[in-house]
């Protein structure tokens, strides 16, 4: 496909190892907003993590409402997505592969990433990579980053400004080790605690929308 699709249409990718599975959105109010595409990448590969995770689908409704187009697709391996899971390493090369189709047919627009769970550290990976490669990521939102199942620590400042959003009561994820890495981050950086949510904010999605929409710039 050359252009972005209007209205929201599924899509296939072509990724590093075959086809990546997609869903792209273009909302009514794009060309108003300005030239702004969000990338979301969806949780654990192997846990049940997809491109309809709500948490996904929650960030990409609130950016599809801003006037951003969004793209969400599914890792290699993930339902029809061609490959195998990869540890995160090739799940990178899949959404750098991801932004070379966004910049085919958006080449002047703004590029988003936003994650959640494990596709924070994808996320969070591919910023930098894709930045020296010479596609710009405007900014960066990591949501209940997976700061304990990976290495976080070899992240201490991003080329764009970044925001976390995590609960304090993370069953997944040591919420006193997401704060503590958040601390080491440099550069410009804003960070939202849920109180009393959990690592899949069940019944607090709706305050997510409200921060992704209302509070990040």
């Amino acid at each position: 496909m050359n252009q972005f699709p209007q209205g929201e249409s599924p899509l296939f990718i072509d990724g590093p190892v075959g086809a990546l599975q997609a869903v792209a959105t273009c909302p009514q109010n794009a060309a108003e907003s300005g030239g702004n595409v969000s990338i979301v990448c969806h949780p654990h590969s192997l846990m049940g993590g997809t491109m309809n995770n709500k948490v996904v689908h929650t960030v990409a409704r609130a950016r599809r409402d801003l006037g951003h187009r969004v793209v969400r697709f599914n890792f290699r391996g993930v339902e029809k997505s061609e490959g195998e899971y990869d540890h995160g390493l090739g799940e990178q090369e899949d959404l750098l592969a991801v932004i070379d189709w966004v910049r085919s047919v958006r080449p002047l627009d703004r590029i988003w990433l936003a994650g959640f769970s494990f596709g924070s550290f994808v996320s969070a990976a591919a910023c930098g990579r894709a930045t020296e490669r010479g596609d710009p990521i405007d900014h960066l939102l990591l949501i209940a980053p997976a700061v304990v199942n990976y290495a976080f620590e070899k992240f201490i400042a991003f080329p764009c400004p970044m925001a976390m959003i995590y609960g304090d009561e993370d069953e997944v994820v040591d919420s006193t080790e997401i704060r503590r890495w958040y601390e080491t981050v440099t550069g410009p950086k804003q960070v939202f605690c849920l109180e009393g949510a959990g690592h899949f904010f069940h019944g607090r999605l709706t305050e997510v929308k409200q921060i992704v929409q209302e509070q990040i710039p």
